[in-house]
């Protein structure tokens, strides 16, 4: 048995994930607010897909020590933290309110949260 299906079952996913996201964008016109709303929940979902697995082998690779050990959970955590950056980021961008110091305050908040979820694990 493999040992990190949920990684492998995850990365299956997220080009299916991103091949639905791009069939939409082709036939959908985004008029209406349920069509905005749905491209950013299939843009989540490739995001979040794509990045577990990355950040999984990032964790578990590269940022091995022996007081930090990549879990899935944190894995997910810092997948969820990198897709809210990019989407936050992007629906500001559509609002027509998004600069570069709204960018870095978004960052540097996910940032905080990180930091403060890895410390209270400690």
């Amino acid at each position: 048995m493999k040992k990190y299906p949920y990684r492998t079952i995850v990365a299956m996913i997220a080009p299916l994930a991103w091949g639905g996201l791009l069939l939409f964008t082709y036939l959908v016109v985004p008029s209406s607010l349920f069509a905005i709303l749905m491209f950013f929940g299939l843009l989540s979902l490739a995001l979040m897909c794509s990045f577990f697995p990355l950040t999984h082998f990032l964790g578990q690779r590269l940022l091995f020590t022996r007081r930090y050990r990549a879990t899935n959970r944190q894995a997910l955590r810092q997948a969820g933290l990198l897709t809210i950056i990019i989407l936050a980021n992007l629906a500001l961008r559509a609002l027509h309110s998004w600069n570069i110091l709204t960018a870095f305050i978004i960052i540097i908040a996910a940032v905080i949260v990180e930091i403060l979820s890895l410390a209270r694990k400690i």
